[in-house]
Order: structure tokens, then sequence, then C-alpha cells
């Protein structure tokens, strides 16, 4: 018998991870249907600037460490080996070409779900994927098409302002940010000195 899992797939570039991404990811898959969510690191886009960007290993790692005792949270690095620049709708092919038993679902922000019809064959992703969405605190409206949209699903998880961002700025003044990290991750940054200059 096949097992089929539903996967969820939590797109970022996790630089670094922080609090935030686990208490959501953690949220949503006590939440929801979801068997695992794979917290997929995406690759330094070559168009964009790369300076405040975090190597492609390194974040992968300290996603990997701050996983380790979450049984149904995984790390994936699958975008780091396909053709650049990528879309969402090729890593979703892809995925379900290599895991042909697993379920593949999309997990965005709000925010996202307002510029959703931009993307790349957005309507084949929502006639073909399960999309579930989490708040955030942002501008505009979702498109009247996507408020009861049955692939959609809302989470009503808590709301994390908190970005990587704030992060990088504070560690590069010296600021203690130690509690808005996991502590592997910290101790990571840390040892390594990372986002220090």
């Amino acid at each position: 018998m096949i097992n089929h899992r539903k996967i969820g797939l939590y797109f970022g570039s996790f630089n670094p991870i922080h609090i935030g991404h686990l208490i959501l990811a953690n949220y949503l898959v006590e939440h929801s249907d979801l068997d695992e969510i794979w917290l997929v690191v995406t690759p330094q886009n070559p168009f964009k600037d790369k300076k405040s960007l975090l190597d492609n290993a390194s974040r992968l790692e300290m996603v990997a460490l701050s996983l380790k005792e979450y049984d149904k949270l995984k790390p994936c690095d699958i975008e780091f080996h396909l053709p650049q620049p990528n879309y969402t709708i090729d890593t979703l092919i892809h995925l379900e070409e290599k895991y042909p038993q697993h379920i593949f679902s999309l997990i965005m922000g709000e925010d996202n779900l307002k510029s959703f019809h931009k993307w790349k064959n957005y309507e084949h992703i929502l006639a073909n994927y399960p999309i579930y969405v989490y708040p955030r605190i942002s501008e505009g409206d979702i498109p009247q098409s996507l408020i009861n949209h049955p692939q959609i699903t809302r989470i009503n998880a808590p709301i994390i302002e908190l970005s990587a961002t704030f992060i990088r700025e504070e560690l590069k003044v010296g600021r203690n940010i130690r509690p808005l990290l996991p502590e592997k991750v910290w101790q990571y940054i840390d040892k390594l000195g990372l986002y220090f200059n």
C-alpha cells in the first residue's frame, strides 16, 4: 500500500531562520491535515543583490539545526539543484516527479496571496495544489476570486512580525537577539561570526 503523505511546502530564504518561522511552521502542521512541512530554502537569485544573502549551504545548515527536535518539520534543498531563475511551479512539478507517493501543498502568507495572480502559471498551481494561507499584516486586498476558493485553506496562526532583515541589522550593530533565534542557530551564527560585518 502506498503511503500518501501530505506535505506542505514553506518557501523562504531563511536568512537566518528565526523563532517566527518555527512557530508558524509548527502551528501549521499541528492545526491542519498536513503530515509534514518541508522548509524549502530558496537559493541565491543570480539577478538579485547577494550582499545581504548568506550562501546556500550555511542557510540550509541553520534550517537543519533548528528542525532536529521537530519530527514533522524537514529541511529541503530541492531548489539548489534546479536551473535558475526558478519558479514555484517548476519546483512543484519536480517534487511530484521525485516523490510520486506524496501530495504536495503550498504554504503562503496573506501578503503573497494578494499578488498570487502575478505568479507564473498561477492558475495551474491553484487547480492542482492545495494552498494553506497564514495571516500577515500587509497592505492591499485579496482578490475576490480567491477569498472562498475551495483549494485555499486559511489557518489562523499567530501573527509574528519578526523579520530576518531586522535580525541581521541587530547582529551587525552588536545587539543581543539571542531570544529570537533557535538556540542551535544562535550558536552557529555566534561561532562563525555570521552577519556581523
